[in-house]
């Protein structure tokens, strides 16, 4: 069977209570609760017994879903969804804003994110962070990393929607700040949940993994090295902007097999510093050592470094790492 059928046999038969819930971006138990105080419940059920969401009551609860992203207390929202012909009060202003400002930040609210072909996860995921919503956003980033596997759902969920927020950021005149410190903190808190504890053994410490001075975008380290945990290879995380010589000093003391050095932005990227960690040695005479140095992030495009490597995405940097770590 096509998938266009198959999706075509889902929308005929309805969608479960956790699939609606994951598309809206909320909790299933907010679903639930929606239907039980508000009305705002499927149609039908299959059996008597199971519901089965259809397209007209997705639609409804896609409305309540923008009404309350927008301020609007969740009983009103409830009334306004089921009677779309009524106004709808208008949005609460951001601390600061004036009524000039509002007509704008509706529109904005309601324009959604550009999302692209990104998996209706994504959408989820913005619409949670979008209503600051902890509990949704922590139960649909964990579904997803449970369903897809860590590095998949990196790829394909999590940095879409990262950078879809970031997009409504810039393009909102600064507005959803906090929209994106949300998300990122529990992207990291996700992350950190997926990683396993590795105890100590031949590969313990042997990856150390650092922004270089004046980066501070540590997710993608954070993300890596959670599916290096998830093969039992243990890291040194020094996270954000590690200054030069806090670098070097740490490549010395811990002799690391594989040294990971993420920059978000070329002017970050420094070239004399990844070929310095390079080109370092130690040990004993006759059997000096050195570290594999990777380049990671989109800062280094363009600026080749000798003797390192760089692997273009996550899953080819855990399968460079572990080739090193354990070859």
């Amino acid at each position: 069977m096509s998938d266009d059928a198959a999706d075509g046999q889902q929308q005929e038969a309805g969608l479960t209570t956790g699939e609606v819930a994951r598309r809206l971006g909320v909790a299933p138990t907010t679903v639930r609760s929606w239907d039980r105080r508000y009305g705002l419940g499927p149609a039908g059920r299959v059996g008597g017994r199971h519901r089965r969401w259809t397209p007209l009551d997705v639609a409804l609860l896609e409305r309540m879903c923008a009404l309350t992203a927008t301020g609007v207390p969740p009983a009103e929202a409830a009334r306004l969804a089921q009677d779309p012909s009524r106004p709808a009060p208008p949005p609460r202003p951001a601390p600061g804003g004036t009524p000039a400002d509002r007509p704008a930040a509706a529109a904005r609210a309601h324009a959604g994110m550009r999302l692209g072909d990104a998996r209706q996860e994504c959408r989820g995921l913005a619409r949670a962070a979008l209503r600051l919503d902890a509990v949704a956003l922590d139960e649909l980033l964990n579904t997803a990393v449970e369903t897809y596997g860590l590095v998949t759902a990196w790829h394909e969920i999590l940095m879409p929607t990262l950078q879809a927020v970031g997009r409504k950021w810039e393009s909102s005149g600064e507005r959803y700040v906090e929209v994106e410190h949300f998300l990122s903190w529990h992207v990291a808190c996700a992350l950190r949940r997926a990683a396993p504890p590795v105890a100590d053994g031949l590969d313990s410490g042997k990856v150390l993994l650092a922004c270089v001075p004046g980066e501070n975008h540590t997710l993608p380290l954070e993300a890596l090295s959670a599916a290096l945990a998830q093969r039992r290879i243990a890291v040194r995380m020094f996270g954000a902007a590690l200054p030069v010589e806090a670098l070097v000093e740490a490549v010395r003391r811990t002799g690391p097999a594989v040294v990971g050095l993420w920059a978000q932005s070329r002017t970050t990227a420094s070239q004399p510093l990844a070929q310095h960690v390079a080109d370092m040695r130690w040990g004993v005479r006759g059997s000096r050592r050195q570290a594999a140095v990777m380049t990671l992030g989109p800062g280094w495009a363009g600026k080749p470094v000798g003797g390192t490597l760089r692997p273009p995405g996550l899953a080819e940097a855990v399968d460079a790492v572990e080739a090193r770590v354990r070859g």
